[in-house]
């Protein structure tokens, strides 16, 4: 399976996985951007993707970004049918500012092969043993 990717600007760099066999190809910033603790940001990738159809991109945090500076990837599927820029919504759950220097490693993308659901409208009343059971049903 091949993506295409379009560069949008001549700092954009495209994305490449650390090592073989990882799942996620890395993101990167095209723009110096702060993050005040407790806010969040739209960070841009300066790329295009074309996603084959029966495939989507999911955007995932990078862990280490995660563990160090307590950054959260948020709104993050990429539908085969998007044409528009790339662009990484950053949380900063820490208590210091985070700054993503121009060209650093933002978040990772992971294809994936999707299947669109056929759905009708009918009646739920099949019995499990789970039933109505919502979080923290299954123990913390």
């Amino acid at each position: 399976m091949k993506i295409s990717i379009e560069k949008m600007d001549s700092y954009a760099k495209i994305p490449s996985y650390a090592y073989d066999g990882d799942a996620g190809m890395d993101l990167f910033s095209l723009e110096e951007v702060s993050i005040p603790a407790g806010e969040k940001a739209v960070l841009k990738t300066g790329l295009k993707f074309k996603i084959p159809k029966g495939y989507a991109g999911f955007v995932w945090d990078k862990s280490g970004l995660a563990v160090k500076h307590h950054l959260k990837t948020m709104a993050g599927v990429i539908d085969s049918n998007y044409r528009g820029e790339l662009m990484v919504v950053l949380t900063n759950l820490g208590k210091e500012e985070y700054r993503a220097e121009r060209g650093s490693k933002i978040a990772q993308l992971v294809i994936k092969p999707i299947e669109t659901a056929e759905i009708e409208e009918g009646i739920v009343d099949d019995e499990t043993d789970r039933g109505g059971k919502g979080f923290g049903s299954s123990g913390v």
